[in-house]
């Protein structure tokens, strides 16, 4: 292989490997209304909290925090890695961590079954 061939390859695979490491991060689906991402889910500190919409937290409450969907849209996260999903409410901004999507309530969090893993891989599909 020429030195041409060589920089084209390495071009080509540094493409790659920023493309795929942007998908994690937050990447729009040609619908605008779905996500891949990584999901989180909220301290128990934060419990009977206000949320940014005003609500009061509720870890047993099927809800989530989201960057910029509106507050009350429903979305459905489904675990990429084992497709359990869960339907959660969006009414708080978060989350405030680099290459997050969704912050979950507990009991969400529990019904996608990473607890124990803290964050998983997510795809978050808008209902409403």
């Amino acid at each position: 292989m020429g030195s041409k061939s060589h920089l084209l390859l390495r071009c080509g695979l540094a493409a790659l490997i920023m493309a795929g490491s942007a998908g994690i991060a937050q990447a729009s689906g040609a619908d605008g209304k779905t996500q891949r991402g990584i999901a989180s889910y909220y301290s128990d500190s934060l419990q009977g909290a206000s949320t940014a919409s005003g609500d009061t937290f509720d870890q047993q409450a099927l809800t989530a925090a989201h960057p910029d969907l509106p507050f009350g849209t429903k979305v459905l996260v489904a675990r990429a890695d084992t497709g359990q999903q869960v339907e959660v409410l969006i009414n708080d901004r978060g989350p405030f961590v680099e290459g997050r999507i969704i912050d979950l309530s507990k009991r969400a969090a529990k019904k996608l079954g990473m607890l124990k893993r803290g964050t998983v891989p997510v795809l978050i599909t808008q209902i409403n």
